[in-house]
C-alpha cells in the first residue's frame, strides 16, 4: 500500500510584503503545545497581525493565531493567541538583536511552513516599514505587471 503524498502546506503573511520592505530571512523552529500541529496541518493558522519580539534574550511570536481542532479534549487546549518562544541559537539572537536596535527596523514572521523533516518551522523576516507613497508604487507596479501579463496572453 502506497503512501499519500501530503501536500506542501506553507503559510503566508501577505500583509507583510505590503507592509514592510523586507531585508533579510531567517528560518527559526517553533515550540507548540498539544494539538497545534495538527491544527497547523488542517490550516488553521492565521498570520495577520503577528509579530515578533525578543524578551529577555528569547524570541517570541507574538499574537500568532492557531484554531482548536473539534477533536482536542477541552482541558487540553491551549490558548489560540499564546506567544510562542522561537528557537534559535544564542548568535542568531544577538544578531537579530543588534539589528532590530536600529531605529526603523522590526522582525515579522512571513512564513509558516513544514520543512523536509516535516517540523514546523517558521521565516522570520528582518524588516523596515514602508511609507505610504511607497505602498502606491509597489500597487502601481504589481498592476502594470498584471495588465502587460495579460495583454501578452491575449496576444497569442
Amino acid at each position: 500500500m502506497a503512501k499519500n503524498k501530503e501536500k506542501n502546506l506553507t503559510f503566508k503573511n501577505k500583509k507583510a510584503y505590503h507592509d514592510y520592505h523586507i531585508l533579510e530571512t531567517l528560518e527559526a523552529g517553533i515550540m507548540l503545545q498539544g494539538s497545534e500541529v495538527k491544527a497547523i496541518r488542517d490550516s488553521r493558522v492565521n498570520l495577520k497581525d503577528t509579530h515578533i519580539r525578543i524578551i529577555k534574550n528569547e524570541v517570541y511570536v507574538l499574537n500568532m493565531h492557531i484554531t482548536h481542532l473539534s477533536t482536542a479534549h477541552t482541558t487540553f487546549r491551549p490558548d489560540e493567541r499564546r506567544s510562542r518562544k522561537l528557537l534559535l541559537h544564542r548568535k542568531q539572537i544577538e544578531k537579530l538583536y543588534a539589528k532590530v536596535t536600529k531605529e526603523g527596523v522590526t522582525l515579522i514572521p512571513t512564513k509558516l511552513y513544514f520543512n523536509s523533516k516535516n517540523m514546523v518551522k517558521i521565516e522570520v523576516a528582518v524588516a523596515k516599514g514602508k511609507k505610504l507613497h511607497d505602498k502606491r508604487e509597489d500597487l502601481k507596479q504589481k498592476t502594470l505587471k498584471k495588465e502587460a501579463s495579460q495583454a501578452l496572453k491575449n496576444n497569442y
